[in-house]
């Protein structure tokens, strides 16, 4: 109507002032404060999932947000997720068959179905090897994971699926984390884990071995939840590794910068693995500190 008439003229047939008029149509203009949030939560959300490889989905983005002070529902992030078409990587099934049993080598009992679950690192690691493809042919990756904080502590690649492939990735978790007597380590009963090779170097640091029931894969549930991860974030939505040297460069990337140090676990409250470590390390200085802490206090 207003292209055709005079807006002055209009505002005085329907006894509306002409400053009136202009305010309601300017505030028409500006976005709605919901609108102006949402414009902005997009955004955070965007950086978010990009910072995260395109892996997260609404559960860690809302962990993410949060952790930076801003509270958000999770069907709310969903829905601007979906405005945006972006999403969290998808799980699919996986079992890659890499175990060989049939061996006449000792194998452990189960310890780990009867031990209540870790409270301080390097108590339970867990070990196992999955297979990945290259334009080269066929590669093998041997990783070791620590039960209490869902760190990758040792891991090695090789072109065969042998017991020095996985003494190479005990020798990293061992050189690096230094763990006490007693240590449970559970594995499948691959005959890599079972020759008597691994079974010594075990033992020359007083570890206490564990393996799986037979055909059994849900009992290294966690690092078969690990393999599914990696797979997912990394192998999937990337091409096939041109060569070994390339894969160790991407696994590098992958478990050392990102798994360990930045990707959020819910099962450890949204935070990554060192950082659950240092939490620990944290608290159990404090504890240790306790009593000399309040000595000092009482002397105030």
């Amino acid at each position: 109507m207003k292209d055709q008439h005079p807006i002055g003229l209009l505002c005085q047939t329907f006894a509306v002032s002409k400053s009136g008029y202009y305010h309601w149509q300017a505030r028409q203009r500006q976005p709605a404060p919901r609108q102006a949030q949402d414009r902005l939560l997009c955004e955070q959300i965007l950086r978010i999932h990009q910072q995260s490889r395109q892996t997260y989905g609404a559960p860690r983005i809302q962990a993410s947000l949060r952790q930076a002070g801003h509270h958000h529902g999770r069907n709310r992030i969903g829905r601007l997720m979906r405005a945006q078409k972006i999403c969290g990587r998808q799980r699919r099934p996986y079992r890659a068959v890499t175990t060989d049993s049939q061996h006449d080598q000792p194998i452990a009992p189960n310890r780990l179905a009867d031990l209540p679950a870790p409270k301080r690192p390097n108590e339970i690691w867990v070990a196992d090897i999955t297979y990945l493809q290259t334009k080269q042919g066929w590669i093998y990756l041997a990783a070791i994971l620590d039960l209490y904080s869902r760190r990758i502590v040792g891991w090695a690649l090789s072109q065969r699926i042998d017991t020095a492939l996985v003494l190479r990735a005990w020798e990293m978790a061992r050189l690096h984390r230094q763990p006490p007597a007693g240590l449970v380590f559970h594995s499948d009963r691959g005959i890599q884990y079972a020759s008597l090779e691994y079974r010594s170097a075990l033992a020359m640091a007083a570890v206490i071995a564990s393996m799986s029931r037979k055909a059994n894969c849900y009992d290294n549930a966690v690092m078969e939840a690990f393999w599914s991860t990696l797979k997912l974030e990394l192998i999937y939505r990337a091409e096939v590794f041109g060569s070994s040297a390339h894969a160790q460069q991407e696994l590098f990337d992958y478990i050392e910068v990102f798994y360990n140090r930045q990707r959020l676990h819910s099962a450890l409250g949204y935070q990554n693995p060192a950082a659950f470590e240092a939490h620990y390390g944290h608290e159990s200085q404090n504890r240790h500190l306790g009593p000399l802490v309040r000595k000092n206090n009482a002397h105030n």
